[in-house]
């Protein structure tokens, strides 16, 4: 499964470049644009000022070009890091660590390589860098987000996106696990460790707290309207059948009707987010 991110009416110019962000980040755009990659992949390169050595997160695919910059940005790369499995962000992380000199980890061991996986809470510290290690799963299983403390930002993979909402998968993706992960990325808020998101594509986002309210606020209008459209169709939430998401057919019954003012070109991401959805709703 690789690029499954395409954000549901999504609004807003595709006008987003990359650059410097607070003391230290800099984001080099992957050239790999499309329906389910925004503007590209965000490769982040992490590096306290003043030192030589940095992290780099998610190289994103396999282009001479975009390699060969974010190595210009990254100077001595200590290791790379992959916040989930998908394509659009691991396609590129062995042969750009190969290069380096270093290794790749992730929260899942068949993407690490010269190097263990990640653990939650664990920080790494490269070059008076500290960077802590947030497992967040919900858009995948193995989703991490990255704390940077020292400048109040978060790196959020997809788990949220610079415009729209992400899209969960069923079963990779889990909503139960999501809105666990969205409270405890909001928690971080609360306690003014965090105020920025610097998400995996699209652009920064500078009023963390709010971004992830609306996340959680949309997750459940969205839940409100497949329980709706489940009674409009003669269900109810709480008789589904515990493999409801593999049923072949009512899942897209239900995009018919939750979806109608979405382009149909962005149903089938529709139906893997009410998959997600009918798993949550048959599990309460």
């Amino acid at each position: 499964m690789g690029e499954v991110r395409r954000p549901l009416g999504a609004t807003g110019p595709a006008d987003w470049h990359g650059g410097e962000f607070g003391d230290r980040g800099r984001c080099v755009l992957a050239p790999n644009p499309g329906m389910m990659t925004l503007d590209g992949t965000n490769t982040w390169v992490l590096r306290e000022p003043g030192a030589e050595r940095s992290i780099v997160v998610d190289p994103g695919p396999l282009a001479d070009e975009h390699l060969e910059a974010v190595a210009q940005v990254a100077g001595q790369v200590d290791a790379v890091l992959v916040t989930h499995h998908h394509l659009d962000h691991t396609e590129a992380a062995r042969s750009f660590a190969e290069r380096m000199g270093c290794g790749v980890r992730g929260l899942d061991p068949a993407q690490c390589w010269r190097s263990d996986p990640v653990g939650d809470g664990e920080v790494l510290s490269v070059g008076g860098l500290d960077v802590e290690v947030l497992t967040t799963p919900g858009h995948t299983r193995d989703s991490i987000s990255l704390l940077l403390g020292a400048d109040r930002a978060l790196l959020t993979g997809d788990m949220v996106l610079g415009r729209g909402t992400t899209v969960i998968v069923h079963p990779d993706g889990d909503l139960a696990g999501y809105f666990e992960s969205l409270d405890k990325m909001r928690g971080l808020v609360t306690d003014g460790r965090v105020e920025t998101l610097w998400p995996a594509h699209g652009p920064v986002l500078p009023d963390a707290g709010g971004v992830l309210d609306h996340y959680r606020v949309h997750r459940r209008e969205r839940l409100a309207q497949v329980e709706s459209a489940l009674a409009a169709l003669g269900l109810r939430a709480g008789e589904l059948a515990p493999d409801v998401a593999d049923d072949p057919d009512l899942p897209r019954r239900v995009v018919e009707v939750v979806y109608a003012d979405v382009d149909e070109s962005l149903w089938g991401a529709a139906e893997w987010s009410v998959r997600a959805q009918l798993a949550y709703l048959a599990s309460r």
